[in-house]
């Protein structure tokens, strides 16, 4: 039968709370129960907030890998990287060939290129005439070089063997020896033979 008055409802409650202090056992019952009640309340509460969106252990990965990676989102440029260009590689020399005794063409034609060269007398030898003592002994590339010279200029040569320097395979350096230093004179192999490929004075 329900209890309808204030002072049943105040004998009930009364009971109640001194249920616990009735003996030890009681006492122990109780606070068993209370932290069974706590414990489990704990464990629902931690559900329910680790159930929220964005809450969870995955959601925290994704906002540290987002915080890590902005630059990478959509939609925005990436920061600029600073590349160093790779060091430009130096070019190989250029072999000369291998040491070899002279070439008795080479050293012909060094000996035939010199003679034309100091060949040149002012008023009785035109340049033409000089040029064209020149050409069957001079590269092909060389030769313009000759054309813009002035014969006039032209050191003397001093009646003295032209002399190797050094001798390669396929290259032969020469001097000859002139009243004011010496001329060196570079003979090459070509398809077409041996031909004077450089010259130049010195002293």
């Amino acid at each position: 039968m329900p209890i309808r008055t204030n002072r049943g409802r105040t004998a009930v409650y009364r009971r109640l709370w001194g249920w616990p202090l009735r003996s030890p056992r009681h006492l122990a019952m109780t606070i068993i129960g209370f932290a069974a009640v706590v414990a489990v309340a704990g464990i629902a509460l931690d559900n329910a907030v680790g159930t929220r969106p964005g809450t969870g252990p995955r959601s925290a990965a994704t906002s540290t890998t987002a915080a890590s990676g902005a630059g990478n989102q959509v939609g925005v440029l990436p920061p600029a990287r600073t590349t160093t260009p790779l060091p430009t590689k130096a070019p190989s020399p250029t072999p000369q060939g291998t040491t070899v005794p002279v070439n008795p063409n080479a050293q012909l034609v060094a000996d035939m290129w010199v003679d034309a060269f100091a060949s040149f007398e002012p008023g009785r030898t035109s340049k033409d005439q000089w040029l064209a003592g020149l050409q069957p002994h001079t590269s092909n590339e060389v030769f313009p070089q000759l054309e813009s010279v002035d014969p006039v200029d032209v050191p003397v040569v001093i009646d003295q063997p032209v002399t190797p320097v050094k001798s390669f395979t396929d290259s032969v350096e020469f001097e000859a020896a002139l009243e004011d230093g010496k001329l060196y004179v570079v003979v090459v192999r070509l398809p077409e033979g041996w031909r004077v490929h450089k010259f130049d004075k010195v002293g």
